[in-house]
């Protein structure tokens, strides 16, 4: 069976008769299996996914079918799927299943997608290249010695090797985002509340949005229109109404565009994707775009402020995990508070060690008001210099991430790893839409990938001209 890049282009084959959706499953099982290796599913559920396959092929015949029939997806094992595992990527949560299903999934489900497994992540989503998994790293398939990014680098890798036809990732920092350009795949972060986050185990609850990695801008649309929406388990959740983004795709003829001078001629940026950037700004000047560069005083704040904001909060969301009521126990405690210290110690891998300590830090009383309440007055002039510039231009445009896909174990030292954000923090801080699209390659063949930011709530008009940025399928 051939690559499928979209979801339309399945549509075709099933309605002429070539596939069925329970042959997309074997085909898709099949390609799992041949990739172990790489590492990017924790558990695959074949005959589920056979059982639910033969259901939407019934639905399909009788033409009752879902918007979503015939996708064949993988969800980022940080979503909560009755009676599945959901583990984080964590010894913390070993042996732990879901006692419900998230509001994002069961739209999904009820759209009549196929699930076919849970996909390998950091540790609780905390890292940057998959490499703080408990169940080791995801590989990239370009070259399995290097990352596919993270946090959501099982659910890249995935969709990028054909295991699936998308995935449902989660976005705190980039962790969709930034994995999708290592991976040469589309990764799309919607305003913070366009979807519900009721089963996303929380790492940073004002961060934290889940979000589609696809091969076409069309099948990002689709997705997202199906599990955005107003949700009664989640008061974050916006009310706005939900516009029909796949039949929105039509980008205007000229938009105003920036990009961001300093992330052009950063010193830590990649002179191919530099090289690349540009390039992409002349195209863009082709088209009849006016395209300016743009000042934005606060590049420089941004990592400091996402990580001191997201560990604070991650420290508070994580308390949850003591040995108590479920998850790992440590077998030695020998009463209560040793029990608490040592299932948490040996629970949680260093990473998210580090990040709750740091976070416990902040937070404290001698501490709170020189760094998290100074975060949060950053936090502010940061959004209200995105909005301002977003009111000036239809789209701001700048690197996903300062390199390609570096080589597993090469960033040691957790503040290079963390200075990999530098370019995807600003939409999280700002709350506001970003999509990562490939736009090549550098010497290596390791992909580049162009992220484009735009207003609060105008995903449309985002994914409209994303799929002017590169082709609506990739080959």
């Amino acid at each position: 069976m051939k690559r499928f890049q979209s979801l339309s282009e399945v549509r075709s084959e099933l309605a002429a008769g070539n596939t069925s959706c329970r042959q997309l499953v074997d085909y898709y099982l099949d390609n799992i299996e041949r990739q172990q290796h790489l590492n990017a599913f924790l558990e695959v559920w074949p005959d589920e996914a056979r059982a639910q396959a033969g259901a939407v092929d019934a639905k399909l015949a009788a033409g009752t079918a879902g918007q979503l029939a015939g996708m064949v997806i993988g969800i980022k094992d940080v979503l909560a799927y009755a009676g599945h595992s959901l583990q984080s990527s964590s010894r913390m949560l070993d042996g732990f299943k879901s006692l419900y299903t998230g509001t994002a999934v069961q739209r999904l489900l009820d759209a009549d997608a196929i699930i076919i497994g849970r996909q390998n992540c950091d540790e609780f989503a905390m890292g940057g290249s998959n490499e703080t998994s408990y169940f080791g790293p995801a590989r990239n398939a370009i070259d399995p010695n290097r990352v596919p990014g993270g946090s959501s680098g099982g659910s890249a890798v995935a969709v990028q090797a054909d295991m699936c036809l998308a995935s449902i990732g989660s976005d705190t920092g980039g962790s969709v985002r930034q994995p999708a350009a290592f991976c040469g795949v589309i990764g799309f972060k919607p305003t913070y509340s366009r979807i519900s986050r009721y089963g996303l185990v929380a790492f940073a609850s004002s961060f934290d949005q889940i979000g589609p990695i696809t091969r076409s801008v069309a099948d990002a649309a689709l997705l997202t229109e199906v599990m955005a929406g107003p949700d009664g388990m989640d008061s974050t959740a916006s009310q706005r109404e939900v516009p029909a983004y796949s039949q929105q795709l039509t980008p205007a003829p000229h938009y105003r565009i920036g990009y961001i001078a300093d992330a052009v001629n950063n010193e830590g940026l990649n002179p191919e994707i530099k090289a690349a950037m540009e390039t992409q700004l002349d195209v863009l000047r082709g088209q009849g775009h006016v395209v300016e560069a743009v000042d934005f005083p606060y590049l420089d704040f941004m990592i400091p402020t996402y990580y001191i904001l997201t560990t604070a909060e991650a420290s508070s969301n994580l308390g949850r995990f003591d040995g108590v009521k479920y998850g790992y126990r440590a077998p030695d405690a020998t009463d209560l508070e040793s029990m608490y210290k040592k299932s948490r110690a040996q629970g949680f891998g260093p990473e998210v060690q580090r990040r709750i300590l740091l976070g416990t830090f902040v937070l404290s009383a001698s501490y709170y008001d020189a760094y998290y309440t100074k975060a949060q007055r950053v936090r502010r002039l940061i959004k209200e210099k995105t909005d301002e510039l977003l009111r000036q231009y239809d789209f701001l445009v700048l690197p996903t991430t300062p390199t390609t896909a570096f080589n597993i174990g090469e960033k040691q030292d957790p503040v290079s790893m963390y200075l990999a954000d530098i370019f995807t923090v600003q939409a999280s801080l700002a709350g506001v839409p970003a999509i990562s699209v490939p736009v090549g390659e550098d010497a290596a063949g390791l992909p580049i990938g162009l992220q484009v930011m735009a207003g609060a709530f105008r995903e449309a008009d985002l994914l409209a001209f994303a799929s002017t940025i590169t082709e609506e399928v990739l080959a």
